[in-house]
């Protein structure tokens, strides 16, 4: 009978070891890029929602109140009820131009669409009619 002897019997297991090691590694990575790609969803967004409102607000026809509600409107029907929670108007000049200014303030996404309120803000401008 022949009887061989393995050279590497000292490393019997360690493919488990190493696929364990590096598919949670990757699965970190993973879950880390989708969390952040969430968070540039929700960035845009809620800067398109802003500039929108703020666009809006400046119509012949419009005040900045209903800036306010087409902000709102279109952050609840994208996201979740509380992004459009915290939504302010505001004038400002930007480059010498009179505009109206829609402030959104947002929770910052940490795990899926949960996060502490009021992290994030971005601003919308558009230029009020002379």
């Amino acid at each position: 009978m022949l009887c061989r002897t393995h050279r590497h019997d000292g490393e019997r297991g360690a493919a488990v070891v190493d696929f364990a090691l590096v598919g949670g590694l990757l699965t970190v990575v993973f879950i880390a890029i989708l969390q952040l790609t969430l968070v540039l969803h929700v960035r845009n967004t809620l800067i398109d929602a802003a500039s929108s409102g703020a666009r809006y607000g400046t119509l012949a026809d419009r005040s900045p109140d209903d800036a306010v509600t087409r902000a709102r409107t279109l952050i609840e029907g994208s996201l979740a009820d509380s992004y459009g929670s915290d939504i302010t108007v505001a004038q400002s000049t930007v480059g010498g131009v009179e505009t109206l200014e829609v402030i959104v303030r947002a929770p910052l996404p940490v795990i899926g669409l949960v996060g502490p309120a009021g992290v994030m803000e971005v601003r919308g401008h558009a230029a009020l009619p002379s």
